[in-house]
């Protein structure tokens, strides 16, 4: 059910972009609920005058600024939502050394019906 869309700059290793998806795979599986084997996500690299990332709003970031934008069903708690921010964050420190403040999280949140996993069928329309 996630579909997740991750923007990096240019010089990302190929190594390092597996290493972020993976990341936030199994935060989305192990914190946020989502089914084992519901891997859709995108890696895209950008150019700095392409990837234009505040670097000072909220916090301070370095070049190495990622966006991670997660389209999920809604419904779910603020502290889970809480709870996957900060296991992305943490786990892509641990993964790929990213300073926390260089993770930029977006969830956006849709109703179940909007989803189709191929075949034209609404999997999960009631």
């Amino acid at each position: 059910m996630p579909l997740v869309r991750i923007d990096v700059p240019t010089g990302t290793t190929a190594d390092h972009r597996a290493r972020i998806a993976e990341v936030v795979y199994r935060a989305l599986v192990d914190v946020a609920g989502a089914p084992e084997h519901d891997r859709f996500v995108v890696v895209s690299e950008h150019a700095a005058e392409n990837l234009l990332i505040d670097p000072h709003y909220f916090v301070d970031r370095t070049d190495r600024a990622l966006i991670v934008q997660i389209t999920l069903n809604g419904g779910r708690t603020l502290e889970i939502k809480k709870a996957l921010y900060r296991a992305i964050a943490d786990g892509l420190h641990d993964a790929v050394a990213l300073r926390t403040e260089d993770v930029m999280i977006s969830l956006v949140e849709v109703p179940k019906e909007n989803w189709s996993f191929g075949g034209g069928v609404a999997q999960y329309a009631e």
